[in-house]
C-alpha cells in the first residue's frame, strides 16, 4: 500500500499539466514504470546500471548515429510504434504496409531523374527497382516524392563513413501514370550499428544484430498518408530473426538475378549480373 500511495502520488502531481495529451502521456509513464519497479523488485544496483546505460547510449549518439533509435528498435517499440499508428481498417487494407524508418534516413537527398543510380559510387551489384505509386481504388498518384536508401555490400550507409559523401540514397517522383524506375543496389543483410551499448545490450542476450536485406522507400504526396517502408529480398535466411522486426510477409519481393550481358530495361550494360525487383505501392488518403 505505501508503493502504491507514492505511484498516486507522483500522478497526481500532474493533474495540473495544461496540455490534455501529454498529461495522459506522462501519467501513463509513471504508472507503468512504477508497476515495472514493483513487479521486478528492481534494486539500486540494477537501477543505476541503468542510467548508466542511458548515458552510454546518450555519449554514443551524434549527428550521424541515434543509439536511442536502435535502442527503440531492438525493443520491438519501433514496429510497436508502427503498428499503432498504421492507417485503419477499410481503405487501408489494400494501403502497403509501414515498417520502421531507422536511424539512417537524411534529409535532402541527391535528386535523380526516372531511371536514375541512387549508388553514387557505393559498392554492390546493381539492381533494376520499378513500379507504380497509385491510391487504395488503383488511381494513379502523379509527383509523388519517391525517398530511397540502402547500405552498401559492406553492409554499411553512406553516413558511416568519415568521407562525408551521400551514396546509396536518393529522391525522385513518379511520371503522370504514378510509375517510377531507378537503379540501386541488390540488398544483403547487415548488422546493426553493435559496438556500443545497444550491441552490448544484444550480445548479452544471445540475440543477432543482424537484418534482413531491404531496400528503404519514404513516399510522400498531398493529401495523402506518409508511407516509410522496406522491401526485403525473398527467401533470405534473416527474414524471420530481423534485429528490428520489421519485416511483413507483403513487403518481401523476389530480386530476381540476371546473367552478365541480358539486356537490362534501359539499355544499360553492367559488367557483372544484375538483379531486377517490382513494387506497386498504395497510398492511403489522407
Amino acid at each position: 500500500m505505501t508503493e502504491q500511495a507514492l505511484t498516486d502520488k507522483v500522478v497526481a502531481s500532474f493533474d495540473t499539466a495544461k496540455d490534455d495529451r501529454f498529461r495522459e502521456l506522462i501519467q501513463a509513464l509513471v504508472r507503468h514504470a512504477h508497476a515495472f519497479v514493483r513487479e521486478t523488485r528492481l534494486t539500486d544496483g540494477e537501477w543505476s546500471a541503468a542510467i548508466d546505460f542511458l548515458t552510454a547510449a546518450g555519449h554514443t549518439t551524434t549527428d550521424t548515429r541515434q543509439e536511442f533509435v536502435l535502442l527503440s528498435d531492438v525493443l520491438g517499440i519501433s514496429m510497436l510504434t508502427v503498428a499503432v499508428n498504421e492507417p485503419g481498417l477499410g481503405e487501408a487494407d489494400e494501403a502497403t504496409q509501414s515498417t520502421v524508418l531507422g536511424p539512417f534516413f537524411v534529409q535532402d537527398s541527391p535528386e535523380i531523374e526516372l531511371g536514375g543510380d541512387i549508388a553514387g559510387g557505393a559498392g554492390g551489384e546493381p539492381s533494376w527497382v520499378s513500379g507504380r505509386v497509385t491510391d487504395t481504388a488503383g488511381k494513379p498518384v502523379a509527383g509523388a516524392r519517391i525517398e530511397v536508401w540502402e547500405a552498401d555490400d559492406d553492409g554499411m550507409y553512406d553516413v558511416q563513413y568519415d568521407h562525408g559523401t551521400l551514396a546509396g540514397r536518393a529522391h525522385l517522383y513518379t511520371d503522370a501514370e504514378g510509375r517510377y524506375r531507378f537503379w540501386a543496389l541488390t540488398p544483403t543483410p547487415y548488422p546493426i550499428p553493435h559496438d556500443g551499448p545497444v550491441g552490448r545490450l544484444l550480445q548479452y542476450a544471445g540475440r543477432s544484430p543482424m537484418r534482413a536485406p531491404h531496400l528503404h522507400f519514404k513516399v510522400t504526396a498531398p493529401g495523402f498518408h506518409p508511407l516509410i517502408t522496406h522491401i526485403f529480398v525473398a527467401d533470405d535466411p534473416y527474414l524471420d530473426s530481423d534485429s528490428v522486426f520489421g519485416v511483413k510477409d507483403s513487403l518481401i519481393r523476389p530480386f530476381t538475378r540476371h546473367d552478365a550481358g541480358t539486356p537490362t530495361p534501359d539499355g544499360r550494360e553492367p559488367e557483372g549480373s544484375w538483379t531486377s525487383a517490382s513494387f506497386d505501392i498504395a497510398l492511403k488518403k489522407e
